[in-house]
């Protein structure tokens, strides 16, 4: 049987979701020390033991949001079959998805907040990037491993950049015009996917 998580780890755990809701919803900028504290229901000072500091916070959120599609990926593979990209895209640029900033994709939300951190952010961030277009590629059939990762690339590319666009504008008519658009360009730019057994 699992041991419960112990007071310190459901501590850090809460600050944890709240540093990335509030990247997610605001950006790095947008929100301070005392303001995840407060959103996690705990003093600056264990914000501080548990992290240490904003950019610490900010790595750690980056990594859980990251993991969180290393994570989905081959459940939609394994779920959808030859299916899974356009499953993935309907889900990606869903009105829900479109929305909700706070628990949304930290492909989308927090990418721009990666180009201005330090080099070791931007090394961590490669390297989890990296190992989400692997998952992707592996979705894919046809042609040789470089062609799948690039591939893989275009795809996730065209997704992330057209739900940045979907949440920028004000009509849906607009939002929903981008999002068929964009579907149709990732499945597109994916090319053939494979069965998963």
């Amino acid at each position: 049987m699992e041991k419960p998580p112990s007071k310190k780890e459901q501590t850090k755990e809460k600050i944890l979701i709240a540093a990335s809701q509030n990247f997610r919803s605001n950006g790095y900028s947008g929100i301070g020390v005392d303001g995840i504290a407060k959103a996690a229901g705990v003093t600056s000072g264990a914000f501080y033991s548990h992290f240490g500091s904003k950019d610490g916070a900010f790595d750690a959120a980056l990594i859980a949001g990251l993991n969180e599609v290393i994570e989905g990926i081959p459940q939609f593979q394994s779920n959808f079959g030859k299916k899974w990209i356009e499953e993935f895209a309907d889900y990606y640029l869903s009105q829900k998805h479109q929305n909700d900033l706070a628990c949304g994709c930290a492909m989308t939300t927090l990418s721009p907040e990666v180009v201005r951190a330090t080099n070791e952010t931007q090394a961590t961030y490669e390297k989890m990037m990296s190992k989400i277009i692997d998952l992707a590629a592996d979705g894919l059939e046809g042609g040789s491993k470089e062609d799948k990762r690039s591939r893989a690339w275009a795809m996730l590319s065209i997704l992330i950049g057209g739900l940045t666009m979907a949440r920028a504008v004000k009509t849906k008519k607009t939002t929903n015009e981008i999002a068929q658009s964009i579907k149709a360009s990732a499945i597109n730019a994916a090319g053939k996917t494979k069965e998963t057994p």
